[in-house]
């Protein structure tokens, strides 16, 4: 009986100093069960994911879209030691002291009348020009077209039964939207990668005069240029132009032109030759800082007019060097990027109206724009 009353007297002093301890040290425990409804801390709210299952493969689409992607090889004689190369394939012995250069690239059949979209650089300076197509015949090509300013190329085989591809929109693409590149690497002959968006509408790369890239991670390598980015279900949704690297191999960031526009570049050269795009005859610069407090200005604004072409649009509509315009045809402009753009939609002989400062003075000007120079 004493040592069950120790018992008792230990279980209860221990008691007190834990409630004691628990008190002074941690008080919100004891508080918990205090607090009324209001001081609950809600679960998390369950809200539905949205998932679409992704395939196992894309064999699927890939055999949908492969049939219509091309290997091009190119050819140009350069001053050297006699050689061989592709103009064998054609027939056309070198002169003496020429020797043949050539390169490898790929191409998109885009129509049943045999046009095929590529980059402009893939046949720049080419002298001869043969598409080998997946059934490993290889015909000579003509060049419809040009568009250095998108480094885009219209082609043309003369064969019948040509596959053609399948074009999506590149509109409706989502960054994390699976994508495969489809092209010709290094010479090895059609090979697939995978991978996703990595990013849309990138610009001020420094690779073309007008750039809207698709950003990807599917390994592009030297010789995919001119290939098709297609979606899973084996639609083209771009044309693979350029990758970032210090190696030149992939390292996961390549880039694209976006099909609606390749294919609208392809359609101007197929129906008139050239793309037609607005021209003022100026040259911009961007505003920063420092140059926006020398012209009394509180922030950086719109682009200074730097230059100006004598008897170009621009100067026929007035406009001077030091101007700085801030909107065109009612849209601000606060890069030369901006600027450049906004004139290019504007169909050549259609009014452009301006709005600029000069001295510190609003001024509303209209100018005609002319086709830009190609």
């Amino acid at each position: 009986m004493v040592n069950f009353s120790r018992f008792l007297l230990q279980a209860a002093v221990t008691g007190v100093a834990l409630a004691v301890v628990i008190a002074v040290f941690f008080p919100g425990v004891l508080e918990r069960g205090e607090r009324g409804p209001e001081s609950r801390v809600s679960a998390p709210e369950e809200r539905p994911i949205a998932l679409t299952s992704a395939p196992a493969s894309y064999a699927e689409g890939v055999r949908r879209a492969a049939p219509a992607v091309v290997n091009i090889m190119t050819s140009r004689s350069i001053d050297a030691a006699p050689g061989f190369g592709l103009h064998e394939f054609f027939g056309q012995p070198l002169p003496p002291g020429e020797r043949e250069q050539s390169s490898l690239g790929s191409g998109v059949i885009m129509t049943d009348q045999g046009h095929i979209l590529t980059n402009h650089h893939v046949i720049e300076e080419a002298d001869a020009i043969a598409v080998m197509l997946p059934d490993g015949t290889a015909h000579p090509a003509e060049i419809i077209g040009i568009d250095p300013d998108t480094d885009l190329a219209v082609l043309r085989v003369r064969r019948p039964d040509l596959a053609v591809a399948t074009v999506g929109r590149s509109s409706d693409l989502q960054v994390g939207d699976v994508v495969l590149a489809i092209g010709n690497p290094f010479g090895v002959g059609q090979t697939v990668t995978q991978g996703i968006v990595s990013a849309t509408g990138r610009n001020q790369l420094g690779i073309n005069t007008f750039e809207d890239f698709i950003q990807t991670d599917a390994a592009i390598n030297p010789g995919n240029s001119g290939g098709a980015l297609i979606n899973a279900r084996g639609e083209v949704i771009g044309i693979n132009t350029a990758i970032f690297s210090r190696s030149g191999g992939s390292h996961g960031i390549g880039f694209a032109i976006p099909v609606d526009l390749a294919r609208n570049v392809m359609n101007e050269i197929i129906e008139q030759g050239f793309v037609a795009r607005g021209w003022l005859g100026i040259e911009v610069q961007a505003m920063n800082r420092e140059l926006a407090e020398s012209f009394g200005l509180d922030a950086p604004r719109g682009v200074l007019v730097a230059g100006i072409l004598r008897e170009g649009p621009a100067a026929e509509a007035g406009i001077q060097t030091g101007d700085i315009i801030t909107h065109l045809d009612g849209s601000s402009v606060n890069s030369p990027r901006e600027a450049l753009n906004a004139i290019a939609r504007t169909q050549p002989g259609e009014a452009l109206g301006i709005e600029l400062l000069r001295d510190g003075e609003e001024i509303t000007l209209e100018a005609t724009v002319a086709q830009r120079p190609i």
